[in-house]
């Protein structure tokens, strides 16, 4: 059994990958691929001819199940890395309704239902976790019958967090097979076959331990699917990159500290609109939810469900107009080129921003949605960092080594594979350095212990 390392960036520094007979993922570099991929699936006539004339590997076809419970971390990174690196993915419910409340209130609606996909043949079926969410997996017959179908017939297959416990052993698909999986279950799994690695590769079967290792996961996949090149280039479009991993590349960094505790529960909005970074959504609720914050989505369409940039759907609380009744402690603006212009025409949105830097109340944006917040003047005498496409656009002091920026009551971020330490860092300065540990823990996701 060969031991290698993923890249290791300051960002996102993974343990030890355990693995039988698999190349070891490259260092994360460059997007042109996921962004041929995105706009062939939105259907550029160019772009089209000119993937028809490149190499790119074939599409191929893969079923990311979902229950009541399921991890919305694990499920929305799985469908829309998979989904940058062309792969044909089906969010499918085990549930009698299409729409699913995963284990932190995020309101997912699938593709299809179970039912629709039991004659399909895929080249990958990957469980997320969560509970209930794996065990409704694993009283779904119709999902045991496939998955055990593939591993009979040596295509691929895993599991992520309690789904290789409480799913994929139930079915016995993990005899003779090295796994590892969140460590609140470890004990369920097979002693002799047990390892404590972030992702673990035995043949066609893939585990991983939790939603804080979600990115390596599907990574893995990605590169099992379509070669280490793929799996390069979309770990690139991910900020996942190799840098060195010193003092010039923190996590975070803060400038002009201030205090940001509150003597109640945090109150949250997280605005979000058509064109949306899923992933970015999805960490925000998560991370924040789990440290008892109280958070409420919000959409600005005329609709409670939007559609997030990679075509997931995903249901607000409220809509903005309702949510404007409230006053919030912090407003996070997530990123995704299309929904930041989608905030952008909100007017109710950037009253809001306005009023609450007026109040000396706190508000951050990740990725592009920096530029919204610019184009407002709430930037002013600030240090921010932002997604590169629009650093240039934003007149202010750029923060480049580090993957979150904090300037008194404003935080900013480069956005997705930073998303979770952006998350953490609003935890620890709501409730401090242990809590946001404690959650890192919970998600398996590295976190500094002082």
């Amino acid at each position: 059994m060969e031991s290698v390392k993923l890249c290791s960036s300051p960002l996102y520094r993974p343990k030890l990958v355990q693995r039988e007979g698999m190349a070891s993922v490259m260092a994360f570099c460059s997007f042109s691929r996921a962004t041929l991929i995105s706009q062939q699936r939105k259907g550029s006539t160019s772009v089209t001819k000119t993937l028809e004339k490149s190499s790119l590997p074939e599409r191929k076809k893969v079923l990311v199940p979902i229950g009541l419970g399921t991890e919305e971390m694990e499920a929305v990174i799985l469908v829309d890395v998979l989904r940058r690196a062309g792969a044909d993915v089906v969010l499918a419910s085990v549930e009698s309704q299409l729409e699913v409340k995963a284990s932190s209130g995020t309101r997912i609606i699938a593709d299809a239902s179970i039912s629709d996909c039991s004659d399909e043949v895929f080249d990958l079926i990957a469980l997320p976790g969560g509970m209930p969410g794996s065990a409704r997996l694993r009283d779904c017959e119709i999902l045991q019958t496939m998955t055990s179908k593939q591993a009979e017939e040596k295509r691929l297959y895993g599991g992520i967090c309690a789904a290789p416990a409480v799913a994929l052993n139930s079915w016995g698909l993990l005899r003779r097979k090295q796994t590892t999986c969140h460590p609140a279950f470890m004990d369920k799994l097979p002693t002799f076959w047990a390892v404590k690695s972030n992702i673990q590769v035995s043949g066609e079967l893939t585990t991983s331990r939790g939603p804080g290792t979600a990115f390596q996961f599907a990574l893995s996949l990605v590169e099992q699917l379509f070669g280490e090149s793929v799996a390069a280039e979309v770990g690139g479009s991910l900020f996942m990159c190799a840098e060195s991993a010193d003092d010039s590349h923190p996590r975070k960094e803060e400038f002009n500290k201030v205090e940001w505790s509150v003597d109640h529960i945090p109150h949250v909005l997280i605005p979000i609109g058509n064109g949306s970074e899923g992933i970015e959504v999805v960490i925000l609720i998560d991370v924040l939810r789990r440290a008892n914050v109280d958070v409420v989505v919000a959409s600005v369409e005329k609709s409670l469900q939007i559609m997030t940039s990679q075509d997931m759907k995903i249901v607000a609380d409220k809509p903005i107009n309702k949510a404007a009744e409230s006053v919030y402690d912090l407003i996070i603006l997530p990123g995704g080129i299309a929904g930041a212009e989608r905030l952008q025409k909100s007017r109710l949105l950037k009253k809001l921003l306005k009023e609450q830097e007026l109040a000396g109340r706190i508000y951050g944006a990740v990725r592009s949605s920096s530029e919204i917040l610019h184009k407002q003047g709430l930037l002013k005498n600030k240090r921010v960092t932002a997604h590169p496409s629009i650093i240039s656009k934003i007149t202010c002091q750029i923060g480049d080594n580090a993957g979150v920026v904090i300037d008194g009551n404003l935080i900013t971020s480069k956005g997705l594979s930073t998303a979770t330490d952006f998350a953490l860092a609003i935890v620890g300065k709501l409730f401090g350095h242990a809590r946001a540990r404690s959650v890192a823990e919970g998600l398996v996701f590295e976190y500094p212990r002082s």
